[in-house]
């Protein structure tokens, strides 16, 4: 049974900084695909950024690409976003997801969700 638990959520300041991590057991991950999704009062749940659990290769939203950079530590199980130079519209719940093989930006190809962490940015 995979489980991932977020963490690192808060309230920052607009232009600040706030690091995520998503603790995953239940199974080994290679061959697997990580990934962050948000939501946004009242919108759809968005693709933030992913990585290749075996291969390291990173894929990135548009509106995040700069700002934000996904990493795992494969010891630990553990991924992790580090979110910078953060805006009011990256007000979200962020969720923490898995899947088994390659790159997707839908949520609807994912089989593994987290609980997600409140980020607000707001001054």
């Amino acid at each position: 049974q995979v489980q991932l638990v977020e963490s690192g959520g808060g309230l920052v300041q607009p232009g600040g900084s706030l690091r995520l991590s998503c603790a995953a057991s239940g199974r080994t991950f290679s061959g697997y695909h990580m990934a962050w999704f948000r939501q946004g009062p009242g919108k759809e749940r968005e693709f933030v950024a992913s990585i290749s659990w075996g291969s390291g290769s990173t894929y990135y939203a548009d509106s995040v690409k700069g700002r934000f950079t996904i990493s795992r530590d494969n010891a630990k199980n553990t991924l992790y976003l580090l979110m910078n130079s953060l805006k009011t519209e990256d007000t979200a719940v962020y969720y923490c997801a898995s899947r088994r093989g390659s790159y997707y930006a839908f949520s609807t190809k994912y089989d593994y969700w987290g609980q997600g962490t409140q980020v607000t940015v707001s001054s």
